[in-house]
């Protein structure tokens, strides 16, 4: 994929944004998830950086080599014609400078997307302050103007996630973030396990731009019903991963248990499997 192709890609992604519809991205993890997410007729792959990080054999949080990531996210990009956009956590750097070099490592790999999270990994602080984010942001959106491909930031905040300050205050926290990351370059606001309807529906109207909603899962308000409350958005985070590893999980303590074979009954055969990495890739 050449420049021109990609930053095509990236606008294409972008205008996914503006509907008609919601934005629906059942989160993938490597090249056999990303291809079954394209085949079933899905516009974009998202990844997991959870996932990605397990399918690697480390745990999530950025303990996952960088190198190893973006390596992941080529094999997902290459495998499939739709665009991808990469969970890389906080950016895996401590400056502004180190978050635009992921950022030429991460487009390079073929990625027309980011998430970029303000959550710190330890410290006494539970959040980047607003102006560090902001400059983090900024980073990612001018290494992704001298890359040439206009990639769309989704950025993060964890305010929900660690329930920081009551909810009147988080909320007004959050519009503030919002507002600033929108203004710092960012294209869509995520405020991950924000789940009450009426607040999301409030927050969208603050925010007046692209809002995501992420860990979508059984008891979350259906795409109608968000179309409705004006998100753009909607993601599963984590859970896809985690219903294929319970799955194998159930299969295994029953096949090590009762040394019978009747759980080894998939409903997808090896050559449909084949099929899906065919010459053509889906999406």
């Amino acid at each position: 994929m050449n420049q021109a192709e990609q930053a095509s890609k990236a606008e294409a992604f972008r205008a996914l944004h503006r509907g008609p519809r919601l934005l629906l991205l059942p989160n993938a993890w490597d090249a056999m998830s990303a291809r079954i997410v394209a085949s079933e007729g899905f516009p974009a792959i998202a990844t997991t950086s959870g996932g990605l990080a397990w399918a690697l054999g480390y745990p999530d949080g950025e303990a996952a080599p960088w190198d190893e990531v973006v390596a992941a996210t080529a094999r997902i990009a290459r495998t499939v014609s739709v665009p991808v956009t990469a969970d890389i956590e906080t950016g895996y750097g401590d400056t502004p400078e180190a978050v635009a070099r992921s950022i030429g490592d991460i487009i390079g790999a073929g990625a027309v997307g980011v998430n970029l999270e303000d959550g710190m990994r330890g410290g006494p602080a539970p959040l980047r302050s607003v102006e560090d984010m902001v400059a983090r942001i900024r980073a990612a959106r001018e290494a992704a103007r001298a890359a040439g491909v206009p990639i769309v930031i989704n950025a993060r905040t964890d305010l929900y996630l660690k329930n920081i300050g009551d909810e009147q205050s988080r909320f007004h926290e959050a519009v503030a973030r919002a507002r600033a990351y929108l203004a710092a370059g960012a294209d869509c606001f995520y405020p991950i396990t924000l789940r009450d309807a009426d607040t999301t529906g409030r927050l969208v109207r603050a925010v007046n731009a692209p809002v995501n909603i992420g860990g979508v899962r059984a008891g979350f308000p259906n795409v109608a019903e968000l179309e409705a409350l004006g998100v753009r958005r909607a993601s599963t985070a984590t859970a896809v991963t985690l219903m294929v590893v319970d799955a194998i999980r159930s299969m295994a303590g029953e096949l090590y248990e009762t040394g019978r074979f009747d759980a080894l009954k998939p409903t997808i055969t090896h050559p449909e499997a084949q099929q899906l990495f065919g010459p053509k890739s889906p999406g």
